[in-house]
């Protein structure tokens, strides 16, 4: 080897060691779907409640104006809590446009209770006549009022910066709800399946977030079937109560002796059977909500949006019976509290000043019924609002958020008219 060779050996590179192996493929990711999101509620009960007792006492000092501006400060602390996809929504309403829609909607319903009741003193046979038309022409407004007051929600919330909307008719959806209802009761609620679904259609199908058109596909046959089993355990129930009191009333025609004991047998079998058919309904109907909620959520579309919910219908039972239990306890309480003013009433007042004490009796009463509801109402938000929210919205997952990514915002913002509607007519939501 010459000298040149062997430089050449000695400057050589030393050889490249063998490539890696390429990298493992990443665990797919844990939590919704490709394109999906998950919602979450975020909500704070304790500050909630707190929101809510100095609402109920500012109402109680402004003679239930303040209700205006309570439910706007609800919305908007539940609204800012529920997010999709890392984003909250926001609630933009006002108390004043609740305030000024009540103001018009007292404007139409007073000249109609003010018909009535001019029938009330005429005569009380037109009373009677006339508390028929009465009732329906209610029932016509709170379906006017419950879309419009939906149409009011939607286009004061807004998700990314869009608005939600909705076009549609008021009276179309008051006049389907109307027929719907009817054919409901007429098969004692086999129907309702049916018009639950009919009426989600109508609304979903005129709802908008931006120029995306929503659309509702769930099946009410399939609701049908889901709820079939309860409405089953409440026929059979009632059946029996019924058919019980109509054999011992049958029993008792047979006999020439012994009336009024069957009467009396037959009454305690009818209250017995209602309050079986209560607390069965009690249990039955948080089952089924939980399943028509379900099933909604399954339902609703947003172009190529889609959901699904895991809402257990035992947490959904558990909070109905936390309320109940609440509500109890609040009667218990406010019982106490009214009789202990009256005794109070009576020993301040000296003996033989009956006036002065039937009017702190009176006022004891008046005051202990209104703070009783008022308490009822925390109470039922705080557990069939709020933590309704939380038990929903964390078990809903949403599909092809994505399709909402080149939305573009369309919609003007609606009157609250449809509120004042149903404010006036005691059906407010939240």
């Amino acid at each position: 080897m010459s000298i040149a060779s062997a430089a050449d050996v000695r400057s050589s590179p030393p050889p490249l060691p063998p490539p890696l192996p390429p990298p493992l493929p990443p665990w797919p990711p844990v939590g919704p779907p490709a394109g999906g999101g998950q919602a979450r509620f975020s909500g704070d009960g304790g500050r909630f409640i707190g929101l809510l007792v100095r609402g109920s006492a500012l109402m109680l000092v402004t003679f239930g104006f303040y209700r205006f501006w309570l439910m706007t400060d609800v919305r908007r602390h539940l609204w800012s809590a529920i997010s999709i996809d890392g984003d909250a929504l926001e609630y933009v309403g006002r108390g004043r446009e609740l305030l000024i829609g009540f103001l018009f909607a007292m404007a139409i319903l007073a000249p109609l209770f003010f018909l009535y009741f001019l029938a009330g003193i005429e005569a009380e046979r037109y009373r009677a006549f006339a508390s028929f038309p009465l009732y329906l022409a209610l029932f016509f407004f709170g379906q006017f009022a419950t879309y419009r007051a939906r149409r009011y929600r939607l286009t004061r919330t807004i998700w990314r910066g869009v608005r939600f909307w909705m076009s549609g008719s008021g009276l179309a959806y008051a006049l389907r709800s109307f027929g719907w209802s009817l054919l409901a009761y007429l098969t004692l609620g086999l129907a309702n399946p049916w018009r639950v679904a009919a009426l989600e259609r109508y609304k979903m199908g005129h709802t908008y977030y931006g120029d995306l058109q929503g659309a509702f596909v769930g099946s009410a046959w399939r609701l049908f079937k889901a709820g079939i089993l309860f409405w089953v355990i409440l026929a059979v129930i009632g059946a029996a109560g019924v058919g019980g009191a109509v054999a011992i009333v049958a029993k008792a025609s047979q006999a020439a002796h012994g009336a009024q004991n069957v009467g009396v047998a037959a009454v305690l079998t009818i209250w017995g059977a209602l309050l079986a058919f209560g607390l069965t309904l009690a249990i039955v109907w948080p089952l089924y909500q939980a399943v028509e909620w379900r099933w909604w959520a399954a339902g609703v579309r947003f172009g190529a949006v889609e959901a699904s919910s895991q809402l257990p219908g035992s947490k959904m039972l558990a909070l109905y019976l936390k309320a109940f239990g609440w509500s109890v306890l609040i009667v218990f309480i406010a019982g106490m509290l009214i009789g202990l003013s009256a005794a109070a009433a009576v020993a301040v007042f000296p003996h033989g000043a009956a006036a002065q004490v039937k009017i702190a009796s009176i006022l004891a009463i008046a005051l202990g019924y209104l703070v009783m509801l008022l308490a009822f109402g925390i109470v039922w938000r705080y557990y069939l609002q709020h933590q309704f929210l939380r038990l929903f919205f964390d078990g809903l997952t949403i599909r092809n958020l994505a399709a909402t990514d080149g939305v573009s915002a369309r919609g003007e913002a609606a009157n609250a008219f449809g509120e004042g509607l149903l404010d006036g007519l005691d059906m407010g939501g939240f």
